[in-house]
């Protein structure tokens, strides 16, 4: 049962403090100095553009173990006027979607909302979306200075966001051992970047890597004459071939990722960095999740269960989330017909983002020709300028792995995993962990019925469901349960009375 009186206040940490009035609450918060820290690999790069991108009081990086990868953690410290949390909170966001739409203004920022309330907050970006970033740093090959070498110029190529020095010009080459040196530490990094990357088929891209990468071997090995017009020539076919190496990564190599891999790496990287830094005396975190988000804490959950493992969290919350939508119909069947040809014609991705600000113009101008398409987000007449930022900013690319593995969602027996041989739905009963589902009156993404198909499942000790919208309004569709106008009247208050509930020691 929920308990009631929650009435806080929204609290924007701004560059310049002074108290702000948050009119549809009628409450006066005073902010706080914002201690701007940007932990991670890039931390000493002042000017880096993520700076103005970032409007949380730190972003971390955490790296997922056997990968590149490194997840964005955006970081909300608690206020200090709040009483003291026993848990922090993690915020997991939906498919195609970063940060930005928990944090959209001073004004409508779930995440300040709950910092506010004394939670540690933190909003991850998964793989491929937001500040998340991946590469290789090839200055691991080139670690020692070029000058060391050869007297040279050194334009810059960015592989990944990362600078990595090409020389393009020998003027004398001192000492030759230094320069081989390099060449096998390329190489072993060439047939790493095959390897990894899983390059298959019989494309440009590959053909050439590989060739590149045998006569770097042969020069190494002492089977191919060594000549400066060899390492000239090869030095001019590295630069070309790796800026299309860097392309064809994009595209294909860093969107090479399905559902299981947020599952079984990036979100229990992200909780293992959260419980290192915050100390909770159990170890447990709360966590919330919109939408897609919503079902990796089901799948967690479950994922847990099966296995036998302490989820590690004291309680979660799901906003339009589901492990079966089959029973509703989900506006998101109009992504089912991009599944089969893009499995078919191997398309590596649907680009979300691009194609949402492209259509934007036609959702909200006359001759409004695509002004449908608003309602799947919102039912409340947003503010067209947090509107259109939500839509421009907050939208990413959706890998075609990803797609072909959440249509399961639609199939018999809910969504499954990878094998297609787990099917997550079956072990959720089990869960012991106190869950709230909320559900949108209308979401046309995840209608009540499909939220209700996966609650139902949970033990009623365990469960509390609930739908949000009255038949006079306000209504609520998919994100106006994170950002409506109205969602700091109704929907915050009863998450956060059911995490203060369940925030004991």
């Amino acid at each position: 049962m929920l308990l009631n009186g929650v009435s806080p206040g929204f609290c924007h940490l701004d560059p310049k403090p002074e108290a702000l009035n948050f009119a549809s609450r009628r409450v006066s918060v005073p902010s706080l100095a914002r201690p701007v820290a940007f932990l991670g690999w890039f931390q000493e790069r002042k000017n880096d553009k993520r700076r103005s991108l970032c409007t949380a009081d730190e972003l971390h990086y955490v790296s997922v173990p056997d990968s590149d990868w490194k997840l964005a953690l955006w970081r909300y410290l608690p206020s200090p006027k709040a009483p003291t949390r026993n848990h922090p909170l993690l915020l997991l966001s939906g498919i195609a979607t970063n940060a930005i739409g928990f944090d959209l203004s001073p004004e409508s920022s779930f995440a300040r909302y709950m910092s506010a309330l004394g939670f540690d907050t933190w909003t991850l970006e998964v793989r491929g979306s937001g500040l998340s970033t991946h590469g290789v740093d090839l200055k691991e090959i080139f670690n020692d200075q070029p000058g060391d070498s050869f007297d040279s110029e050194t334009p810059y190529m960015k592989i990944r966001g990362l600078e990595s020095e090409i020389v393009t010009k020998y003027e004398e080459l001192r000492p030759t051992t230094k320069l081989m040196d390099v060449f096998t530490r390329l190489s072993n990094k060439v047939s790493e970047l095959i390897s990894l990357r899983g390059m298959r088929g019989n494309s440009t891209i590959d053909s050439q890597i590989r060739d590149l990468n045998r006569r770097l071997q042969a020069i190494t090995a002492g089977d191919q004459p060594f000549f400066l017009d060899d390492v000239l020539e090869l030095q001019g076919r590295f630069i070309a071939i790796m800026q299309e190496f860097q392309e064809q990564l994009e595209l294909v190599a860093n969107n090479d990722w399905d559902f299981d891999h947020y599952l079984e790496e990036d979100v229990p990287a992200a909780m293992e960095y959260i419980r290192t830094h915050c100390q909770p005396k159990d170890g447990k975190l709360h966590a919330i999740g919109h939408s897609m988000g919503g079902i990796l804490l089901y799948a967690t959950l479950s994922h847990c269960c099966f296995h036998g493992k302490d989820s590690g969290l004291a309680s979660v919350v799901t906003l339009g989330s589901s492990l079966d939508y089959s029973p509703s119909r989900s506006s998101l069947k109009l992504l089912l017909p991009l599944a089969d040809p893009t499995q078919a014609l191997k398309i590596p991705v649907i680009p979300v983002g691009p194609i949402l600000a492209a259509v934007f113009p036609l959702t909200n101008y006359p001759p409004y020709a695509l002004s449908w398409l608003n309602y799947q987000i919102s039912a409340q007449e947003m503010d067209q300028k947090l509107f259109r930022k939500l839509v421009l900013n907050n939208f990413c690319t959706i890998p075609s792995k990803l797609l072909l593995q959440l249509k399961s969602v639609f199939e018999k027996g809910g969504l499954c995993d990878r094998s297609r041989s787990f099917f997550y739905k079956e072990h959720l009963p089990k869960s012991k962990v106190p869950i709230l589902a909320i559900a949108g009156d209308q979401d046309l993404i995840c209608p009540p019925e499909a939220v209700y198909e996966t609650a139902k499942l949970i033990p009623e000790e365990f469960i509390t469901y609930k739908v949000f919208g009255e038949p006079g309004g306000p209504h609520y569709a998919h994100y106006d349960l994170v950002g409506g106008r109205k969602v700091a009247d109704h929907v915050y208050p009863c998450l956060t009375e059911f995490l203060m509930h369940h925030d004991m020691d």
